[in-house]
């Protein structure tokens, strides 16, 4: 039997925003049934790197395969969780409805949500603890609930990819692990979770392979083979301090900011750059 695809395969992917480069040159190939964490500083174009896989923003070069097909005919396999900033949270929309959503794709153009849809999407909000929530304008929510729902927009999707953009920004250590423990429950259940992610302190903890990007891939693997203090240095050009391994570098810092990692030198965003996370 041959081996399975990958869950995404990207070559040559290049992408610029008014000509500036934001990701250069990118091979990646992402496994099947893996927790894999994105990581890099800021305007390193982790989120763009997401996006130009969902076509979200145009490529220069490049082409991206979603298990082993073109994205464009495997598109539905990808469920997406958007930064929470990107979200206009005063829209007039229930969560109910904003899980509805998250059918569209298997209806077609002509078709509205009818009783199954109604019945997965409430079994979504099971799943991820906001039943009760349901009829609630999705403004009224806390962070965490926020991101909840739209993880339950995702499931309902069934999809077997999941693409999350800082999903723990602005919850709490309490949201932060719940949220972990049921995207660890996907993933034992064979699904492939992409995080762009910050805390270098939880990298061990939450992921099983990492991806380090500053515009281009520095290194990805397991988090015993990439996340090592060499290849931080590579990715972030300086010294990072209770990063959860014996961060010993050489270099000085630059260009580091990493709200999240204590006693990081930090320098602005240089004239020109996108500040991308």
């Amino acid at each position: 039997m041959p081996d399975s695809p990958a869950a995404i395969t990207i070559k040559g992917l290049t992408v610029a925003y008014d000509s500036v480069p934001v990701l250069w040159n990118v091979d990646l190939a992402i496994e099947q049934g893996v927790m894999m964490g994105v990581v890099g500083p800021n305007g390193a174009g982790k989120s763009t790197l997401l996006k130009a896989v969902l076509g979200v923003v145009p490529k220069l070069a490049g082409d991206v395969e979603v298990l082993g097909k073109r994205f464009n005919a495997n598109r539905q396999q990808i469920g997406y969780v958007p930064q929470r900033t990107s979200v206009d949270w005063d829209f007039p929309t229930t969560v109910l409805d904003l899980v509805k959503m998250g059918t569209y794709g298997r209806l077609g153009w002509f078709r509205r949500p009818g009783a199954k849809e109604k019945s997965d999407s409430l079994a979504a909000l099971d799943r991820f603890e906001m039943r009760d929530f349901a009829q609630r304008q999705i403004g009224e929510l806390s962070g965490g609930q926020q991101q909840r729902a739209f993880l339950a927009r995702a499931y309902v999707q069934n999809a077997p990819i999941y693409f999350l953009d800082e999903p723990f920004a602005a919850v709490d250590a309490t949201t932060e692990k719940a949220i972990i423990r049921l995207l660890k429950d996907l993933r034992d259940e064979g699904k492939t979770i992409v995080v762009v992610h910050h805390d270098l302190t939880t990298i061990t903890d939450y992921f099983d392979a990492i991806t380090l990007v500053n515009k281009k891939i520095i290194a990805s693997g397991p988090i015993a083979t990439a996340f090592t203090s060499q290849l931080l240095d590579q990715t972030y050009g300086g010294p990072i301090k209770n990063c959860g391994i014996e961060c010993g570098f050489q270099r000085a810092p630059m260009q580091l900011s990493h709200p999240t990692c204590s006693n990081v030198s930090q320098s602005p965003t240089a004239p020109g750059e996108v500040d991308d996370a």
